[in-house]
């Protein structure tokens, strides 16, 4: 089964918000401390992205800004 984007972000929105309140949290199976906090964000940031360009793709945005000169 095939995880979407959307629930990825969840997971680790998830494994953020533990690490957060102090917890160890095992992730995609490895153990995940307040030492890898960054390396949880960096991730949360790039399913974020994810999500919003299949949310744009969604609504027939081309993903970019387009400029009016009118």
């Amino acid at each position: 089964m095939a995880i979407n984007a959307q629930e990825m972000l969840d997971k680790y929105l998830e494994a953020e918000a533990a690490i957060l309140l102090g917890k160890t949290t095992i992730f995609n199976g490895r153990t995940h401390t307040m030492a890898e906090l960054p390396q949880i964000q960096a991730g949360r940031r790039e399913w974020e992205r994810r999500v919003n360009a299949q949310q744009a793709a969604a609504r027939g945005s081309p993903g970019y800004a387009l400029a009016d000169f009118r």
